[in-house]
């Protein structure tokens, strides 16, 4: 049977890595985390649960998780954020992949938890990643925000049964100061690849985003948090642009 490795990029995770490093012990021949100078108490934590604890410093997503995935003993890689839980169907999943490997990568349901409610429409489930793949076979993609791993061409893709479980944000709050730090940072991205933000983006496309998520996608049925979420998902949307057309301005 092939080993494998469970993979986690923190900083000031104490208080979601122990819930998520006591989820992943069944499938995990090594656990790698590395961290970018936590001033918490994630060191112990990991340490605690006999992890492989590297300190380096974070220059972007992409370069933190490619960065990571060598650090690792074995090819098989299972990334896994702080914030995420491999629920138990997931974990006999994973285990059955492991034990008979079929495919070079595999996609997973990721089933968010927001402010103590799941969230099973509103645009964010399915959110499917891949996050099981031989690390041979591929690396991190992505610009500044937004990243994954890509499998090389003719590469084989196959889907996990069973959710990963996020537990996104605790608080409203929170999601707006999560918001407001990806907007600027999508921002900057759209600026490095020329990408425009005329007036009428600005205001069309949060509008356009709303509808989507809230009825198409069925947000309404997420109940009062749905509609938070969907709500301020837009004007983060929104904030992006305008934050683009700022960039323009300056510089």
């Amino acid at each position: 049977m092939p080993k494998l490795s469970v993979v986690i990029i923190t900083l000031n995770e104490e208080k979601n890595l122990d819930r998520c490093l006591n989820s992943v012990k069944t499938i995990a021949d090594e656990m790698v985390v590395v961290d970018s100078f936590s001033t918490d108490k994630t060191k112990e934590i990991a340490l605690r649960h006999k992890a492989v604890f590297i300190e380096h410093p974070f220059e972007d997503y992409v370069t933190q998780h490619q960065f990571a995935d060598e650090q690792a003993q074995h090819d098989l890689i299972f990334s896994i954020d702080a914030d995420e839980v491999v629920s138990p169907k997931l974990e006999k999943s994973i285990l059955k992949a492991k034990k008979n490997p079929e495919y070079d990568g595999y996609w997973v349901s990721r089933l968010t938890n927001y402010c103590g409610n799941w969230i099973h429409h509103s645009g964010w489930y399915p959110d499917r990643k891949l996050r099981l793949y031989n690390r041979t076979k591929g690396s991190w993609q992505g610009v500044i925000v937004h990243e994954s791993f890509q499998l090389d061409p003719g590469s084989t893709e196959g889907r996990l049964k069973g959710d990963l479980w996020h537990y996104s944000y605790y608080t409203v709050e929170q999601h707006r100061q999560r918001l407001e730090k990806y907007s600027t940072m999508s921002a900057k991205a759209y600026f490095a690849q020329g990408k425009k933000a005329p007036v009428l983006k600005i205001w069309l496309s949060p509008v356009v985003k709303f509808i989507r998520d809230y009825f198409i996608n069925l947000g309404f049925l997420d109940g009062k948090a749905g509609f938070t979420v969907c709500w301020i998902s837009a004007s983060g949307t929104k904030k992006k642009y305008q934050k683009l057309r700022e960039l323009y301005k300056t510089k």
